[in-house]
């Protein structure tokens, strides 16, 4: 296994099930920054802070900075974005959406704390006034900016848990210039429990990752998994979710460009915190593979978080910034 892997390091290859290398499919997307790929995200025993993990083949990850925070005042579930002004834009908060700003990935500032008023979404009656898990996509195409987040419908109850979840909707707001916002509409016209969701363009169209938050039964088989809906337009309408792309109780769902650029790895994290799993797939819309648990290794104690690709400029800022043992280089 250690040859195998110093083989793929040294070819710049990735490690896919055979299957998978015998017939990769068209090409579904655009080769990776270069350099490798970042992780931001959590760990188990310090949710809702700030960690990075950096990968060359996006299947072998690596935890920098000794396992401490690199940013220590963050607090969220990390998502991040390239700006219109070529920044770096991360997401965070709860109660309140708040944006982090950085030119680099290193060096992080907050950029603004705002408060949508999620009683103003048009045929939608919120409970409670929370922003759960927000994240930001910035689409080139239409020069603005999505963020999604989820709010429930219904209170939460010591003895009915699941109701919360299944009164959960996802929201969103569009802006320009993160300055200026629009108001709060809902992103899909079908009343479904998602959270999680996250948007990206490919072969001329959108397509929103979602977590299914209904609960699993014999009469709805998809709650709790993965699923995938598109759009010829950045907010909708939407197609009908797809058919579950993961196992039940899976969520957190992070896309990436495999390196040799045929396809997709979708990561999704098995909860509570117990590993991550990971798919592949030549386009987004599937068909999508299962990878073999030993030809990836995440960090044990990640959590929530996304993954996106970077220069090899970059990737060696982030080391000189938060290596101190050794990683490939």
């Amino acid at each position: 296994m250690i040859r195998r892997m110093a083989v793929l390091i040294l070819l710049g290859a990735v490690c896919t099930q055979a299957g998978l290398a015998q017939n990769p499919g068209p090409a579904g997307a655009e080769p990776g920054g270069g350099g490798g790929y970042l992780f931001a995200h959590m760990t188990k025993e310090d949710y809702g802070r700030l960690y990075y993990s950096v990968s060359r083949d996006g299947l072998h990850w690596t935890l920098l900075n000794n396992g401490r925070r690199v940013y220590e005042n963050y607090a969220g579930h990390p998502d991040i974005c390239r700006g219109h002004d070529g920044r770096y834009y991360m997401t965070g908060g709860s109660a309140t959406v708040t944006l982090w700003v950085s030119p680099d990935l290193v060096r992080w500032s907050k950029h603004l704390e705002f408060n949508p008023n999620v009683y103003q979404t048009p045929d939608f009656q919120p409970i409670e006034r929370t922003h759960g898990a927000p994240k930001i996509y910035y689409d080139k195409d239409s020069a603005q900016y999505l963020i999604t987040w989820h709010t429930s419908t219904q209170r939460k109850d010591p003895n009915d848990f699941e109701r919360y979840w299944s009164g959960q909707r996802t929201l969103y707001i569009t802006s320009k210039d993160l300055q200026t916002f629009t108001p709060p509409r809902r992103l899909f016209q079908y009343d479904m429990a998602t959270i999680d969701v996250i948007v990206r363009k490919s072969g001329g169209r959108y397509w929103a990752i979602l977590k299914d938050e209904r609960f699993p039964s014999f009469d709805w088989p998809t709650g709790k998994a993965i699923r995938i809906a598109s759009s010829p337009s950045l907010t909708g309408p939407w197609t009908e979710p797809s058919p579950r792309t993961t196992p039940n109780y899976r969520e957190a769902p992070t896309l990436i460009p495999r390196p040799d650029g045929q396809g997709w790895y979708l990561y999704y994290e098995q909860y509570p915190g117990v590993q991550y799993g990971l798919s592949t797939s030549p386009q987004i819309n599937g068909p999508w593979y299962d990878v073999y648990i030993m030809d990836y290794q995440v960090p044990a104690n990640a959590r929530h978080g996304c993954m996106m690709p970077i220069s090899q400029t970059q990737y060696e800022a982030i080391l000189r910034a938060y290596s101190d043992k050794e990683v490939q280089r």
